[in-house]
This record gives C-alpha cells, structure tokens and sequence, in this order.
C-alpha cells in the first residue's frame, strides 16, 4: 500500500516524541548519505578527522576565529536576510 505526503505526514505526527526523533534522525541520515555503503564507525572517523584538521588551522593561526556572540548575530542577520 503506497501512501501519499499527507498520509505519511498524519502517521508521523501522531507518534510519540521519542519515536518521531527517531524517525526524523534516519530521514537526515537518508538525505545525507543517500544510498551510501559507509558505515557509522567510518562517517565518525571522517568527522573525527575533519576536527583534527580544524583545530590544527586555529592552532597554527591559519584562520580566524570569532566569539559566539558574534557568531551568533551574524547567523541571525543571514536568516533575517533570507527572510526578506
């Protein structure tokens, strides 16, 4: 039985909290990896060794980096710009 966006949004809304996290964190998973054979263990290594790699910039002066505060209200103009 196939079932339609409305239908599929219905069902999901009606679960509870724990399994709507759930299933929204294996819907992000399906869009991020798509039809991806890589493993947990190998996404948590890239990203391990993608924080490496960051951490040795800041360490090593190759990038600049700014205070949450200010972070933050440049994140807040970006979507307020979106927003008009």
């Amino acid at each position: 039985m196939s079932m339609n966006l409305a239908e599929v949004e219905q069902a999901m809304l009606a679960l509870d909290r724990r399994d709507l996290a759930a299933l929204i964190r294996r819907g992000l998973q399906a869009l991020d990896y798509g039809d991806s054979e890589a493993s947990q263990d190998e996404v948590d290594e890239a990203w391990r060794d993608e924080l490496s790699k960051r951490v040795d910039d800041i360490e090593r002066g190759r990038v600049e980096t700014v205070p949450l505060a200010e972070s933050f209200a440049r994140a807040r103009e970006a979507v307020a710009a979106t927003r008009m």
